[in-house]
C-alpha cells in the first residue's frame, strides 16, 4: 500500500517521471502554455511555481538550484529553415518570468479544462498556462465594469480624447509659426 506516498506513479518509473517533468516544464516555460492530461497538469503544477518562486529570489544560489533541479536546455527557433538560439530556459525564468511575477504570492499557473478528448485512451486534456501575460488589461476592464467606475472610465476617456486633439491642433499650428519666423 501506498499510505501517505506524496505524488502520483502517472504509470512510469521514478527516472521517467522526473525527466518528464523536467521536460514539460521546460516547455511550459518556453512557450508559457501548453497541452497535457488532468494528471500531468496537477503534478507539474506545483513543480514550476516552486521554480517561479526561485526565480523571483534572483540570487546566484537560487539560480544554481534551478538549473539542478530543471537542467538549462537551449530555446531554439527556426527561422528561414534555420536553427536560431533565442537564450535558456533559465534565463527566461530568471529574467523575464521571475520579474513578472514580484508582486504576486503564488499562483503563476491555471489549469483550463479542455473539451477535448485524447484519441488513443480517452484522457481528458487541459491547458497548463502561466498566469498574467496580459493582466492589466483585465484590470482595467474589472474595473470599468463597476456601476461607479464606468462614469469615472468613461469622463477619462473623454479627457484623453480631448488632450489628443488639443496636442493634434498644436502640432498642425507649430509648422505654421515655424515658417513665418523664417
Amino acid at each position: 500500500m501506498r499510505h501517505r506516498v506524496a505524488g502520483r506513479r502517472l504509470s512510469r518509473d521514478s527516472e521517467h517521471r522526473l525527466a518528464m517533468r523536467r521536460n514539460m516544464v521546460a516547455s511550459l516555460f518556453e512557450h508559457e502554455t501548453i497541452s497535457t492530461t488532468m494528471e500531468k497538469a496537477k503534478e507539474i503544477k506545483s513543480f514550476a511555481e516552486k521554480l517561479i518562486t526561485l526565480a523571483k529570489k534572483g540570487t546566484l544560489s537560487a539560480r544554481r538550484r534551478a538549473i539542478g533541479l530543471l537542467g538549462n536546455r537551449d530555446i531554439i527557433n527556426y527561422e528561414d529553415g534555420k536553427a536560431v538560439k533565442q537564450g535558456t530556459i533559465i534565463g527566461k525564468l530568471f529574467s523575464e518570468l521571475g520579474p513578472r511575477y514580484l508582486d504576486r504570492p503564488g499562483g503563476y499557473t491555471r489549469i483550463i479544462r479542455l473539451s477535448l478528448r485524447r484519441l488513443g485512451d480517452n484522457g481528458q486534456l487541459v491547458l497548463l498556462q502561466l498566469v498574467g501575460r496580459d493582466e492589466t488589461s483585465k484590470k482595467e476592464n474589472k474595473a470599468a465594469t463597476k456601476k461607479g467606475s464606468r462614469k469615472k472610465a468613461k469622463k477619462a476617456a473623454e479627457a484623453k480624447k480631448a488632450a489628443e486633439v488639443e496636442e493634434a491642433a498644436e502640432a498642425d499650428s507649430q509648422p505654421d509659426e515655424v515658417s513665418q519666423q523664417q
